[in-house]
């Protein structure tokens, strides 16, 4: 299990953040599993859709969300494209896409010139189903309120901020993994 010896390289001490990581991750591999031994007919791989869950958000540690555990200096929403600088410096190109692609339910090159957003300007969709699945997971949990796990319905409307494709993407999703 690849997952164990990269945090643990990256979160060297057992403090809150490593905790709330561990467990984030944890709740999204659970149920990225789910939808994986429920939708055989996907031919998603289950071994690297467990490692892509519980190494989607390593880049948490260098960004700016105190209310989390993490004091560097980056914008939250770069945790992602931190994460991916990470796994590939590790030579884990796959799973670094899967950190690159999680954010929301992906942000494409529009949303970043629309938005202004703080991040390199490219498309950072979820392509894979394996990339579908973990991202799609993800958005039932909040490290915020680790112990809520979140309804289709309450995703959903978390997602509205994000603007209509969003959750039109996330009802696509739904509508292929539940």
């Amino acid at each position: 299990m690849i997952y164990k010896n990269i945090i643990d390289k990256y979160y060297t001490h057992d403090n809150e953040l490593k905790k709330l990581l561990i467990r984030h991750s944890a709740d999204v591999a659970e149920k990225a599993l789910e939808i994986v031994h429920r939708h055989p007919e996907l031919g998603a791989d289950a071994n690297f859709v467990k490692e892509a869950a519980m190494l989607h958000d390593i880049g948490i540690f260098t960004t700016d969300a105190k209310g989390i555990y993490c004091f560097g200096s980056d914008p939250y929403i770069l945790h992602g494209i931190n994460g991916g600088r990470i796994l590939r410096n590790e030579g884990l190109e796959d799973l670094a896409r899967v950190c690159e692609r999680h954010t929301g339910t992906g942000i494409t090159k529009e949303q970043i010139i629309k938005r202004n957003l703080p991040m390199p300007l490219a498309d950072y969709s979820p392509e894979t189903i394996e990339e579908q699945i973990v991202c799609y997971a993800d958005k039932f949990f909040s490290k915020s309120h680790p112990e809520r796990r979140r309804t289709v319905e309450q995703t959903a409307k978390s997602l509205e901020k994000f603007g209509k494709e969003s959750v039109e993407r996330f009802n696509k999703w739904a509508a292929m993994f539940e």
